[in-house]
């Protein structure tokens, strides 16, 4: 079945006069909308305008949407603190023209705006050379070169009065009554979009002034969700809720995952068009709701799942299922239901099942999220396989695949201790970004390596998840480097007498079992993947579709093709 059509009035013509245009500004029905960029016209960029108002030049249309929804506003034009129109009444938000419609109204009222780099632009300063002629530049800036009695300012001849006017030569009588005239009586060509919803507003923004880069969804929530009444910014609440995750270190959530999480929680669909078409006051109503519930969905990655920053997610998009599991179970969830509620995280994981049609996806696993709320083990339609032969052939290392991000969180639980003070190591979301990260070490240095293994595609199993640790930077970069481990090891026994204990918050139960002590990698290679295979079976409950080794080879390989293309 296909979409109705969104049936919008067509573009509506208009004509402005100077009055009627100001006056729309300062009683707050004209506005600049969030979406829009801050104003950069330059004083002579303002100028040039007003030379062409005054020269009776065309200026280029303005582009206003017609609505009477309240959306968040950048500023009011100008910079002023300007009044908003009591409900109800329509406000035209400026789509096109902005830059020009500010230097317009900046340079008629003669206003000082403040630039971000703190430089004050008056605008009062701008003048009409009185002895140019129609072919010459007649609004002018810099005035040193000039008689002070053949200068005047625009404000000055529109609203000085007679008095003003009597102070100048009477020969200059004809081009003031004509400089004032033009800019009063100029007309001011407006289209105006009525009756549009914000999707198709945004849209017709981003097409006449981006070239086409369509904004975010984010964006537009933000412009859609501003309420003045209940004060309710989303890009404020966005910003707050990061800061208050900062703290946890899970301030990287990102604007698209927040907005998913409300969705799926109002209306058990994630898909932009859902979220575009969420209403207003359910979401404003139920914004601390779903925040408390994205706060939960924390705790569980970060205590329970011992997760201990947002960057070793698998995927951001995991947050989506578990918050809208937490805003129906308030607390921690114990016995069964913890067990399958874990399994369904792992599952995902280790599947890398985020990696494309994400919101389908969510929207499919809403179902299991239930299913786990009523104590009901939920089945999967892909399989999982934790052997260690699996982890041998599919370990590539890379910080960005979910896989290993799966099996790093598995390290992670573990609280690995730093090799030389038995110390907790520190793990960092702005050290876990690459994979040549101050937390990442090579067990085997891959300098040592290089030179040692003779195995065919080397460089893949020296880059490989079984051969990396976590540990502090400054230990990988001053007292390892490409020393070989029985080596290193020997030195840092001498410091950490709890070594052994140390190495297993690594995987890494023995030295002598684990080839280390004669610097053996294949040995090394085979007992780690045996300890990760172990871990994995741990949090895996076991389900038929978990023996469909062959379709989980063939899809897990697909899934893994797409974050390499992601990657390059």
């Amino acid at each position: 079945m296909e979409d109705t059509p969104q049936i919008i009035t067509l573009p509506e013509p208009q004509i402005r006069t100077f009055t009627t245009l100001l006056s729309e500004i300062e009683n707050g029905q004209t506005k600049i909308p969030q979406f829009q960029r801050e104003f950069v016209w330059s004083l002579e960029q303002s100028a040039n305008l007003m030379d062409s108002i005054i020269k009776g030049y065309p200026i280029g249309t303005f582009i206003f949407w017609n609505t009477n929804e309240r959306l968040r506003s950048v500023r009011d034009i100008g910079g002023l603190d300007l009044p908003e129109p009591n409900e109800g009444i329509y406000i035209n938000y400026v789509l096109d023209g902005q830059q020009r419609l500010t230097s317009l109204f900046a340079s008629l009222k003669g206003l000082k705006i403040k630039r971000d780099s703190g430089k004050i632009d008056d605008f009062s300063q701008m003048y009409i050379d009185l002895e140019a002629n129609t072919n010459e530049q007649i609004v002018v800036l810099d005035t040193t070169a000039k008689a002070p009695d053949t200068l005047i300012s625009i404000t000055n001849l529109l609203y000085g009065g007679r008095s003003v006017l009597r102070q100048y030569d009477e020969q200059y009588d004809t081009k003031l009554d004509l400089y004032k005239k033009n800019i009063q009586s100029y007309n001011y060509s407006i289209i105006l979009l009525k009756n549009a919803p914000i999707d198709i507003a945004t849209e017709v923004f981003a097409r006449i002034n981006e070239g086409g880069k369509k904004l975010s969804v984010f964006e537009i929530m933000v412009a859609k969700t501003y309420d003045y009444e209940q004060n309710f910014d989303l890009a404020a609440k966005y910003k707050k809720l990061c800061e208050e995750l900062e703290p946890v270190n899970y301030e990287t959530l990102s604007d698209s995952t927040v907005l998913q999480a409300v969705s799926i929680i109002l209306e058990k669909d994630c898909t932009k068009k859902q979220i575009l078409s969420l209403d207003k006051k359910r979401f404003i109503q139920e914004w601390e709701k779903v925040t408390q519930s994205i706060k939960k969905s924390v705790e569980f990655f970060k205590y329970s799942l011992r997760i201990p920053v947002s960057q070793l997610l698998p995927f951001n998009s995991l947050i989506v299922p578990i918050s809208y599991f937490f805003y129906h179970h308030k607390n921690i969830p114990t016995g069964d239901k913890m067990r399958y509620l874990e399994d369904y995280f792992w599952r995902c994981s280790l599947a890398a099942r985020f990696s494309s049609s994400v919101e389908s996806k969510i929207n499919q696993d809403i179902k299991r999220i239930d299913e786990i709320l009523n104590d009901t083990q939920p089945s999967y339609d892909w399989a999982i396989d934790t052997s260690p032969e699996f982890i041998e052939k599919h370990g590539w290392f890379s910080a960005s695949r979910s896989y290993i991000k799966a099996i790093l969180c598995i390290y992670a639980y573990h609280q690995p201790r730093s090799f030389n003070t038995d110390a907790l190591v520190n793990i960092s979301n702005y050290w876990l970004t690459r994979a040549n990260s101050k937390n990442y070490h090579h067990f085997f240095p891959q300098a040592y390596l290089q030179k040692k293994l003779n195995w065919e595609n080397k460089s893949f199993y020296i880059n490989h998840i079984l051969n990396i640790t976590i540990i502090d930077g400054q230990l990988n970069k001053n007292e390892i480097r490409a020393k070989a481990p029985s080596r290193y090891m020997k030195e840092f026994s001498k410091q950490n007498k709890a070594i052994t204990e140390t190495m297993k918050t690594h995987l890494i139960d023995n030295f002598e079992a684990f080839g280390i002590t004669d610097d053996n990698y294949e040995v090394f290679f085979h007992k780690r993947a045996i300890a990760v295979s172990n871990e994995l079976q741990k949090r895996i409950i076991g389900s038929k579709s978990d023996l469909s080794i062959e379709a989980q080879l063939m899809e897990f390989n697909e899934t893994e093709a797409i974050e390499m293309s992601d990657m390059e």
